[in-house]
């Protein structure tokens, strides 16, 4: 090569170089504050320590009530400030605590050392809209706990065109509003928070309306709140699922679209849909029509990226006739899916089934326990009683969990090897009744019924 072509390769390359060094932030795309942009820079751990005893440069030290601000980016949040008290262990908690980070959407392990000065203590932990991450656990005197779960981020944004249409009354959720919430239920000591980026994690992306939705406030519940904590380390649970939704809707609000757009190999879409499926008039859409069409479209998403639909039959409504049987409100749309999963060859679980067990083995009385039926007044600002016989409270929704994972284990599906192993085998033919259940309730309260019914 001549010392010409030389000096000109030389140019070239100082040129690239200078190109590169004069880039300043505005030419970077950074997702956190562009989410619809392809590059994404490195997000780092965080990690705060409420033990004042401890204090270091390492991580974020939070010694005092400060309240949540988007400059920060973290603090106590929803008016519980007044809750954080601190001393030499730690941030002591006995009532319910709200504690946010500002973080991108994105998977995360969070990562919680717990004490305790009494002699026993157990603490509940609830993420972003009241997903379950920790229930009850209990923490003795003089040893500390470490718990790990993941929990997923999300914003409505797909790419630079495209976002989900979010519903109005979404707007104001927890699952929305570009942060983690973690909920802490006392008492006992928190000692050391670490939210940890996931770069490889099997997602579980749930599809699916009222039944399955993140129910933001109490007491309203669904399954897909409740699955998470029954899983380990190696799953993250991604709810799409939303209030009042059909397949017809939840495709045009673009939360599909969302789903292609994230899911994998090795991933899972449970598709639960026909509550408000069975309502929409015409002469498509019918059960044999247009719901087993979008029901195969579904289906076909997860396949072309290699991910594992399964399909889940809707749950049953409370309505029992006069012999004590339950009456079949869904009509043709049950068996219309079970159709569609020996067409294509999908695993189903059937909870139509399960919950029919479920409900007349409890009964016309019992069975109100597991839905929203509670007396005026039970809750602030509740005049009239709460009677709805389709919304879950958090010990319904729990059942019908049980039966999701129950049916995860029957199909013997990949990710059961991933339940926790002190998840219980469930039989809806012999449920759990509601006089043993103790999960604390969240402080967030709504006494309007969730869309759909």
């Amino acid at each position: 090569m001549n010392l010409f072509r030389i000096f000109t390769l030389l140019l070239l390359v100082l040129s690239s170089s200078n190109t590169l060094c004069a880039m300043g932030k505005d030419d970077i795309d950074v997702k956190e504050n562009n989410p619809s942009k392809n590059t994404v820079l490195a997000i780092e751990p965080k990690v705060f320590n409420f033990e004042t005893s401890k204090k270091s440069d390492k991580f974020t030290n939070v010694f005092s009530a400060i309240k949540y601000d988007e400059n920060t980016g973290y603090g106590f949040d929803y008016d519980t400030t007044e809750n954080a008290t601190f001393t030499a262990s730690g941030l002591n908690i006995t009532k319910s605590t709200y504690f946010s980070v500002k973080i991108p959407e994105g998977n995360y392990k969070v990562k919680i050392t717990f004490a305790t000065d009494t002699k026993e203590s157990n603490i509940t932990v609830k993420a972003e809209s009241r997903r379950v991450m920790i229930d009850q656990l209990s923490i003795k005197k003089g040893k500390p706990s470490i718990q790990e779960f993941n929990v997923n981020i999300r914003n409505s944004f797909i790419d630079n065109s495209n976002s989900i249409k979010l519903k109005d009354r979404e707007k104001g959720d927890l699952n929305w509003d570009n942060k983690l919430t973690l909920e802490f239920l006392g008492p006992a000591i928190v000692q050391k928070i670490e939210i940890t980026p996931l770069d490889k994690v099997t997602t579980i992306f749930l599809a699916g309306d009222s039944t399955v939705t993140d129910q933001d406030l109490e007491p309203w519940a669904s399954w897909g709140q409740m699955i998470p904590q029954y899983f380990n380390t190696n799953v993250v649970v991604t709810n799409y699922a939303c209030s009042g939704l059909a397949l017809s809707s939840f495709k045009a609000s673009n939360r599909l679209q969302k789903i292609k757009s994230q899911i994998k190999a090795g991933d899972y879409l449970f598709i639960e849909f026909g509550h408000n499926d069975e309502k929409i008039k015409g002469p498509e859409n019918t059960a044999w029509k247009s719901y087993s069409d979008l029901l195969v479209e579904f289906i076909q998403v997860a396949k072309d990226k290699g991910a594992f639909p399964v399909l889940v039959t809707p749950t049953q409504r409370r309505s029992f006739n006069t012999d004590g049987s339950l009456n079949q409100t869904h009509g043709d749309f049950p068996e219309a899916m079970r159709t569609v999963a020996k067409k294509m060859n999908v695993p189903l679980i059937d909870v139509t089934e399960k919950t029919n067990s479920m409900y007349e083995a409890w009964g016309n009385d019992a069975s109100k326990n597991a839905f929203v039926h509670y007396p005026a007044n039970t809750f602030p600002g509740q005049a009239k009683a709460l009677e709805d016989n389709t919304h879950f409270n958090s010990f319904g929704a729990n059942e019908i969990a049980l039966c999701v994972i129950q049916g995860i284990r029957e199909l013997n599906l990949p990710i059961k090897k991933d339940i926790l192993k002190q998840t219980p085998n469930y039989d809806p033919k012999h449920p759990n009744y509601f006089s043993n259940w103790t999960l604390p309730m969240s402080t967030r309260f709504e006494i309007a019924k969730p869309d759909g019914n």
